[in-house]
């Protein structure tokens, strides 16, 4: 069982500081910028410029103003209290797109800095074009085209290669067993993340295990599930195990490919606004179905084994889901930042908000003790994988 990506910035008031400063230090104009209940009042502008002057006056060290601005925006949303409300630079804002999104323009690794300098390859995504180059987990990169970046930190390297308007780069590696530095010439392109992996465990039963979901999982799910249909699939098992999720419509697309007609999800906002999610029907699945979850199965992930459980067309093996019932949206400002916020709860078909429960598997089984920690589990050492097998009928 593959691993999953890791699953899932006081008083915050740096969005009007500019306002105040141009428009100086007139109470009037305050009192009319910053009442009605807002957390910009005159007091928290005071107090901001205080903190700001103390800094200024006693701060042992350097203080970065884009840095202390960031903080303050980040700050407001932090104060709402809600772990799935975040502000993101513009630079977070662009990794978190290339994260839902499933694409990205790069070199197809996971970079991390080493301790020695340089930055080092922690995975390479199969069949991108780094894996392609011939590039390994491990490596060590010291330089991109002639250009030393030793003493350059990790967002600067990776800007370095996603800016340039060249079709490839020539990277310095060094690796474990070979003396000298090798030149890699490595192609700058599109890379997809993979977030579905798949095969047959005998001859009649497929496995599909869907990791996140992406906006290229359901051609992704579509591709795999033809796959395994010609090899002769008749019985399916899809695992959401440690899946935290992702986009909604994303998860609606691949239950379009299994549900009856009728709604997959519908959502609520804070003034009752209802939103249904809808499938026609035309591509039920027809074979038996079991669905692993843990309580690393979230949102996305939830909405998925919910309507299967809601609909009866499947069997739910595991433990009891995270327990996310609520629905994000990131809006995008004029300086490339953007806010994500819970905007409303989401409801099973037959009307359950799983917020803070979960959803209970039909058949409960806990992964045995001693393979908790592993990195790597064989399919005949994962004993829920076995329970969802034996619910298939094997």
């Amino acid at each position: 069982m593959k691993k999953n990506r890791d699953f899932k910035r006081g008083v915050a008031v740096g969005i009007a500081a500019a306002l105040l400063v141009a428009a100086g230090a007139c109470a009037g104009v305050w009192l009319f910028l910053f009442s009605g209940g807002s957390v910009l009042t005159p007091g928290a502008m005071l107090k901001l410029l205080s903190l700001e002057q103390m800094i200024d006056d006693y701060y042992l060290g350097e203080k970065n103003e884009e840095d202390l601005t960031e903080s303050l925006y980040a700050g407001l949303i932090d104060g709402l209290g809600d772990i799935y409300s975040r502000y993101y630079t513009a630079e977070e804002y662009e990794e978190e797109s290339a994260s839902t999104e499933g694409t990205y323009v790069g070199i197809g690794v996971t970079l991390s800095e080493n301790t020695d300098g340089g930055v080092v390859i922690v995975e390479c995504y199969e069949g991108g074009p780094g894996d392609l180059a011939g590039l390994e987990a491990g490596d060590v990169i010291s330089a991109m085209d002639g250009t030393d970046i030793l003493d350059m930190e990790l967002s600067d390297v990776v800007s370095l290669i996603k800016s340039t308007e060249a079709d490839s780069v020539v990277l310095t590696v060094h690796r474990d067993g070979v003396e000298e530095p090798m030149e890699i010439e490595v192609s700058i392109t599109d890379v997809e993340l993979t977030s579905v992996y798949y095969e047959m465990l005998d001859e009649e039963t497929g496995y599909l295990q869907i990791t996140e979901f992406t906006g290229v999982t359901c051609e992704q799910y579509e591709s795999a599930f033809e796959d395994l249909e010609s090899q002769g699939m008749t019985r399916l098992v899809v695992d959401l195990r440690d899946n935290p999720g992702g986009l909604l419509d994303s998860v609606c697309n691949v239950l379009r490919r299994i549900l009856p007609e009728g709604v997959i999800v519908y959502t609520e906002d804070k003034n009752g606004n209802r939103v249904d999610y809808t499938c026609d029907g035309e591509n039920t699945l027809d074979i038996p179905l079991a669905v692993l979850v843990n309580g690393g199965s979230a949102s996305a992930s939830e909405i998925f084994a919910g309507a299967v459980q809601d609909y009866g067309i499947g069997t739910i093996v595991g433990t009891t889901t995270y327990g996310k019932g609520v629905v994000q949206s990131i809006r995008r400002l004029s300086d490339g930042s953007a806010v994500k916020l819970t905007v409303a709860n989401y409801y099973t078909p037959n009307g359950n908000n799983i917020n803070q429960v979960g959803i209970r598997p039909d058949v409960e089984v806990e992964l045995d003790t001693d393979l908790l920690g592993q990195e790597e589990i064989s399919h005949e050492e994962d004993n829920q994988l076995q329970t969802a097998l034996e619910v298939l009928g094997q």
